[in-house]
């Protein structure tokens, strides 16, 4: 049956539009993504297929091009449409975390830290660099490297904190194994961070080092 045939109430559109996105399925939110299913196949019939095969939500939004136009019904078009969509997520967040004090949004700044490193299959050490009330000057990426890590140079962070004119900064990384849990040679580039931006009058405030899901933050440990 077509979902044009199915009850009102049970269309993932109109259902939306009634009770709000949250109340939709993971399959129901791909079906208004995909529009139209394919022959034999309503949109929520594909997307249920599309998510059995790529093993849940996340894993088809983190394919690459040649692994998510593999599937019928699905193609370029779409690819670039979905990409979209998730940068535009990425862009709202940080715009959210622009307007806000990052130090008194540490929920914000924990999603927006996720959003950005969590998927990578590389690890990248990254900045926010904040104002002198907290409010985010910048995101930048400064050191890119290996599944097994990314040498970091505090030299080049005390450079772009002072380009900058940053107050504070919070740092983060990724653990592309999944696991967040610091190492001690996170611990031990923390500490010369801490000293390094000290000594220009910048204050570290958190380091946060992302895993599959969730975050693990220096200041929460009781580290900074």
């Amino acid at each position: 049956m077509a979902i044009c045939d199915w009850p009102a109430g049970e269309r993932p559109r109109e259902k939306l539009l009634q009770q709000g996105a949250a109340a939709l399925s993971d399959a129901e939110l791909l079906a208004i993504f995909l529009r139209t299913g394919v022959k034999g196949k309503s949109a929520v019939d594909l997307a249920r297929e599309l998510l059995q095969d790529f093993g849940g939500l996340r894993q088809l939004l983190m394919a690459d091009q040649q692994r998510f136009c593999l599937p019928s019904g699905l193609g370029s078009a779409k690819f670039a449409q979905l990409q979209a969509v998730l940068e535009m997520a990425r862009r709202h967040l940080a715009e959210e975390l622009e307007r806000s004090d990052a130090l008194t949004s540490p929920e914000l700044t924990r999603r927006y830290l996720l959003a950005q490193l969590r998927d990578l299959d590389h690890e990248v050490f990254a900045c926010l660099l904040l104002d002198n009330q907290h409010r985010v000057i910048r995101y930048k990426e400064l050191f890119r490297g290996t599944i097994d890590g990314a040498a970091v140079y505090p030299r080049e962070v005390v450079k772009l904190a002072l380009a900058q004119g940053a107050a504070a900064v919070i740092l983060a990384h990724n653990h592309p194994s999944g696991i967040a849990e610091p190492s001690q040679s996170d611990r031990a580039i923390t500490e010369r961070l801490v000293q390094a931006l000290g000594l220009v009058d910048v204050r570290v405030l958190d380091h946060l080092v992302v895993g599959d899901g969730y975050a693990v933050s220096f200041a929460e440990r009781g580290w900074l």
